[in-house]
């Protein structure tokens, strides 16, 4: 099979041309894709726990916490504990995180209306069934060692 023919390579293009995309508009906000990401995934009001944040943006815990730290460090976010549970600690947004949050859904709105001028609804809907085919295909393949090991030995 060629890489051309592969669903992964695809993907993986297409994200890293959108990711290099919000990189280079948020440069000059100094923000990056990822932070834009973690931006508008935090409740502007309440803020929002910090072990949610790393799903909703299917990363890595590890991951999320160096990125908190250096937003937190820029002065982005801030860390609050939750009032209803002190164990909890929910991140909450600055005004300069605001500004910036405000900055990224712009872009990430003016992106889909220029994706949704060259493509029909009903492709859309259709990549969108795809995506969802692909992501119900990894939760069912999640440790893929233990497969292609039962591949290899039927």
């Amino acid at each position: 099979m060629k890489k051309e023919e592969t669903v992964d390579y695809h993907i993986k293009v297409v994200w890293h041309a959108i990711s290099r995309m919000y990189n280079q508009g948020g440069s000059e906000k100094g923000i990056t894709a990822s932070s834009g990401f973690v931006l508008l995934n935090i409740d502007m009001e309440k803020g929002t726990p910090a072990t949610k944040i790393a799903p909703l943006l299917g990363m890595e815990a590890r991951s999320l916490t160096r990125m908190l730290k250096s937003m937190e460090q820029t002065g982005l976010i801030y860390r609050e504990k939750d009032p209803s549970d002190k164990r909890s600690v929910r991140i909450m947004l600055t005004e300069e995180g605001m500004k910036k949050r405000a900055f990224a859904r712009k872009a990430v709105i003016y992106f889909n209306e220029s994706v949704r001028k060259k493509v029909t609804d009903e492709k859309l809907q259709a990549f969108f069934e795809v995506m969802g085919a692909i992501d119900q295909v990894i939760e069912e393949n999640r440790n893929i060692e233990q497969q292609l090991i039962l591949i290899e030995n039927e």
